[in-house]
């Protein structure tokens, strides 16, 4: 029976990454990796090492290997692993900035346990951001994919693939029925990775504030040049934002002295030279333009 051009799309990103997904042990929890070098470097979530430094990768062709963690981000919900012994081939990482709203996404990973299973579904929203939390501490992971692809326990740090098989996101949550939570691969991204298999770590500045993308009236967008801003949805009390009087409700507008007009425009600031550096930050607050000045300070570590 012939397979409509649905399916086909679906069964061949399939047979494409399945062999490059593998299956994580590490201590009492278990995930999913995917392998995106020749040299046995795997990209996974941070909260499925949990803070163990060593586990085992099992991949579908039934091989499989020890791991040493090579670094971790959980602020970016990332981990790069490394096998100790033979891998496949492996996938090709592109790029979640050329997503659109409605297209088609496969994730593939170990739900449940159960090794290289694939589901399907479409890019539901783009530009979420994640709280994440410690006890009192709140982090965020910026500029989340949301799908509606079925994800279960397990798929964490599995690929989601656009229909050419290359691996656009890493599932990281579940967040309901019908919804769940992909961190982006771009160029932000990119830099984190490069960072962790560099160092074992990012250096992340940090301001407290957690945002949404959000339309300006056609009247702001004339008056300010730009489309669209950062709602403020929360302000982390005690926070630089906090303390430089950034409110809920406030559209930022630029930061930097740059327009900001979605998450990874704040968040490409966010590294290590903008630790202790003041940063002016514009805000339209009931129709009026106001300046401010923030000092980011060091993210400290988050339990994962």
């Amino acid at each position: 029976m012939a397979l409509d051009a649905y399916s086909q799309i679906v069964s061949s990103v399939a047979a494409a990454l399945t062999p490059k997904v593998a299956s994580v042990r590490a201590g009492r929890g278990s995930g999913s990796a995917v392998l995106f070098t020749d040299d046995g470097f795997l990209l996974t979530n941070a909260h499925v090492v949990n803070g163990t430094s060593t586990g085992t990768v099992a991949f579908a062709d039934g091989t499989s290997a020890g791991f040493t963690l090579v670094g971790a981000d959980p602020l970016s919900d990332l981990a790069v692993i490394r096998a100790n012994g033979p891998t496949p081939e492996p996938a090709e990482l592109g790029d979640s900035d050329g997503l659109v709203v409605g297209q088609l996404v496969v994730a593939v990973g170990n739900p449940l346990g159960l090794a290289g299973s694939v589901t399907a579904g479409v890019v539901s929203a783009l530009g979420r951001s994640l709280p994440a939390r410690s006890g009192s501490a709140v982090r965020l992971i910026e500029d989340v994919i949301q799908t509606d692809a079925a994800l279960n326990p397990g798929n964490s740090g599995g690929a989601l693939a656009d229909a050419s098989a290359k691996v656009v996101g890493i599932n990281t949550a579940v967040a309901g029925v019908g919804l769940g939570l992909a961190v982006p691969i771009n160029s932000t991204t990119r830099g984190i990775v490069a960072a962790l298999m560099r160092d074992g770590r990012v250096r992340r500045a940090y301001l407290g504030l957690v945002t949404t993308p959000a339309p300006l009236p056609p009247q702001v967008r004339e008056r300010v040049g730009q489309s669209s801003a950062l709602r403020v949805s929360e302000v982390v009390s005690g926070s630089p934002a906090a303390k430089a009087g950034l409110r809920v409700g406030d559209l930022v507008l630029t930061a930097a002295r740059r327009p900001v007009s979605d998450a990874q425009a704040l968040q490409r600031l966010m590294f290590a030279d903008a630790i202790g550096r003041p940063l002016p930050i514009t805000v339209l607050r009931n129709g009026a333009l106001v300046d401010v000045i923030t000092e980011p300070v060091e993210l400290g570590p988050l339990t994962v």
